[in-house]
């Protein structure tokens, strides 16, 4: 199905930024270690909406043009690139008397249009990307577009993958809280209910914004209530569509914590410190904290399955 001409532009006015003194800083050093194989950089997450880059770490997915020419003459990383992307690195480097840190994924142009169509089963990508973002860096006009199209794509995946599991009428916040907490529960993340409803309440009127556009473009008859305050819609989706949704759902759920595992033993190895960083990361988020000891930091597989599980068992993950 077409992509909306609407939304597109809607997300073209939304997306783009310029890089900060900071944030171009980091650019510049990414560019550095891959050269000419980013094709584009995307800004998202708590730094970009509390709109500060030095309180925390800057979450950005390079875009890259092949797996092959970011890691020139290293296999494993592009295998394990190409088989389960992304990479996740660390950076951080010395700005104005204080640093700057980011945690950046590495995904080809391709697998970034992959995952966030409906061709890509799990929320990962799609999920992610419906919600705001900032291109701060694009190679051509002809990458931008592309990416502009690909985050476009992200919503109507989205609002499409949730529909199914929204009441018949609905509003755009009991839309994407009911989206977000799903595709937040189908990975190991800490994020609850109340942190879901913040989400959507820091970006109240793209989300409102993005519904009325994206949902021209979806497979389900949705007509708008007339006079509603706050707007409000009525879906027709089949009893039986509704019960597969709830089926994929599970599935969603089961395939993204294993996915999550994996991704995290990666993460182990890609950027110094990233035991720390990951429970750090989810004390932040869940307040449950686990101790590791010296012998389990010596295991660094095994300690991903048993921190996980650990986790898991104290409620940090749902």
């Amino acid at each position: 199905m077409q992509i909306p001409f609407e939304i597109v532009e809607q997300i073209r006015r939304k997306t783009s930024h310029s890089a900060s003194p900071p944030m171009q800083a980091l650019i510049t050093s990414i560019m550095s270690r891959y050269g000419e194989a980013v094709q584009a950089v995307l800004y998202y997450g708590s730094c970009l909406r509390k709109g500060d880059e030095l309180d925390g770490i800057v979450d950005l997915y390079v875009l890259v043009d092949t797996y092959r020419s970011a890691y020139p003459g290293r296999l494993l990383p592009m295998v394990f690139n190409k088989i389960l992307p992304p990479n996740v690195f660390y950076l951080e480097i010395p700005f104005e008397g204080g640093m700057v840190r980011t945690k950046y994924a590495i995904f080809s142009v391709t697998d970034f249009q992959r995952g966030v169509s409906r061709r890509w089963f799990h929320s990962y990508v799609w999920g992610r990307f419906a919600q705001p973002a900032g291109l701060l860096y694009a190679r051509t006009a002809e990458v931008e577009d592309r990416v502009i199209n690909a985050l476009a794509q992200a919503a109507v995946t989205f609002i499409t993958r949730v529909l199914p599991r929204a009441a018949d009428r609905f509003c755009a916040r009991q839309l994407w809280c009911r989206g977000l907490l799903l595709s937040y529960r189908a990975e190991l993340r800490a994020e609850r209910s109340d942190k879901v409803a913040r989400l959507y309440d820091a970006s109240s009127e793209h989300y409102e914004q993005i519904t009325r556009v994206a949902l021209v473009g979806v497979p389900f008859p949705v007509k708008m209530e007339p006079d509603s305050k706050p707007v409000s819609y009525r879906a027709r989706i089949p009893l039986r569509v509704r019960r597969f949704s709830r089926f994929t759902w599970a599935v969603r759920s089961l395939q993204g914590k294993l996915l999550s595992i994996l991704r995290l033993f990666k993460a182990w190895f890609t950027f110094r410190g990233g035991m720390d960083y990951i429970l750090w990361k989810v004390e932040r988020h869940s307040g449950v904290t686990v101790e590791v000891t010296p012998r389990l930091r010596r295991f660094p597989l095994l300690a991903v399955f048993v921190l996980s599980w650990r986790l898991y068992r104290r409620g940090a993950f749902r």
